[in-house]
């Protein structure tokens, strides 16, 4: 029983963190609305919401473009995403996004 629980812990654990990154993120002035918390990204779904996290900051972002097309990023964000993490200053940081 014990080993149950344990196997149905791990598969949950990974099914969690299976669609976690880590990486590099810039920022562009996306498209959409003025102020909108959106981003590009390679391959998540249009439409789909990203939780990006910097420094114990966490912003929901709808991606609505693909990129980012320089090697070794991960994610670009809008401005006002970027500003709300607290990245704008440094126009790449290192990110994780789930």
């Amino acid at each position: 029983m014990k080993t149950a629980v344990a196997s149905a812990a791990v598969l949950l654990f990974a099914s969690c963190t299976a669609n976690a990154e880590s990486g590099l993120a810039s920022y562009y002035r996306g498209i959409g609305r003025s102020g909108e918390m959106t981003c590009a990204h390679r391959s998540r779904p249009f439409g789909s919401m990203v939780t990006v996290s910097y420094r114990g900051r966490s912003i929901q972002c709808r991606v609505n473009d693909r990129g980012p097309f320089i090697r070794g990023r991960i994610i670009d964000v809008s401005t006002a995403a970027a500003r709300a993490l607290g990245i704008l200053e440094l126009g790449v940081a290192h990110v994780m996004i789930e």
